[in-house]
């Protein structure tokens, strides 16, 4: 039996970039945060991880900065994102279990984050990938317009993202604030 390995992403890029001062710009580095469900210390192959190749993060760690002891204050992926965005423990704040896929959002939109404070610095942020910490202001919500608050509204000036898991309705794709591949002519509705 074939062992299939299944990895989730959020990544969350952070690029420094400056139209006033290229020399400030270049002196900070880009920052790449990858967050990935059910992924293992000794699932990447510069880790050690034989079975799997993983030549494109091998690539990453060999030139960038490798963490090797790390934490997360959950073990499960709403409460651990919530936790990497807001720096709060999920576990004091009620409402930071794994959500559904049609949640509303669960970070406030006046909350200092991670990337509010990469843009305070001059950096320009993006999100791609798994977000599943809520979209919008309310469970039943219009698929067909704008989504928002989002994560445009906590920090990101660009998102690519997928609402929850595969597992969770809506499985949709949003670019910023859109529903990508929409058609007017078949409309979604919020589950009642």
């Amino acid at each position: 039996m074939k062992k299939i390995l299944s990895l989730v992403f959020l990544v969350f890029v952070v690029l420094s970039v400056s139209g006033q001062n290229t020399k400030v710009a270049n002196s900070r580095p880009n920052v790449i945060f990858i967050c990935a469900d059910d992924l293992g210390y000794g699932d990447l192959s510069c880790y050690g991880a034989s079975k799997i190749r993983t030549p494109n993060l091998d690539q990453l760690a060999a030139t960038g900065i490798r963490f090797s002891d790390g934490h997360s204050t959950s073990a499960t992926c709403t409460p651990s994102r919530y936790a990497l965005m807001t720096g709060e423990y999920p576990w004091r704040k009620q409402g930071t279990g794994i959500l559904p896929g049609d949640a509303a959002l669960i970070i406030p939109t006046n909350k200092t984050t991670l990337p509010n404070l990469f843009k305070k610095a001059g950096y320009k942020t993006g999100i791609v990938g798994k977000w599943h910490l809520g979209l919008g202001e309310a469970v039943a919500k219009d698929w067909n317009g704008d989504i928002k608050p989002g994560p445009n509204e906590v920090g990101f000036d660009y998102s690519f993202i997928f609402p929850a898991t595969a597992d969770r309705v809506p499985t949709v794709f949003l670019e910023n604030h859109k529903v990508i591949g929409l058609d007017a002519n078949d409309p979604m509705y919020p589950q009642l």
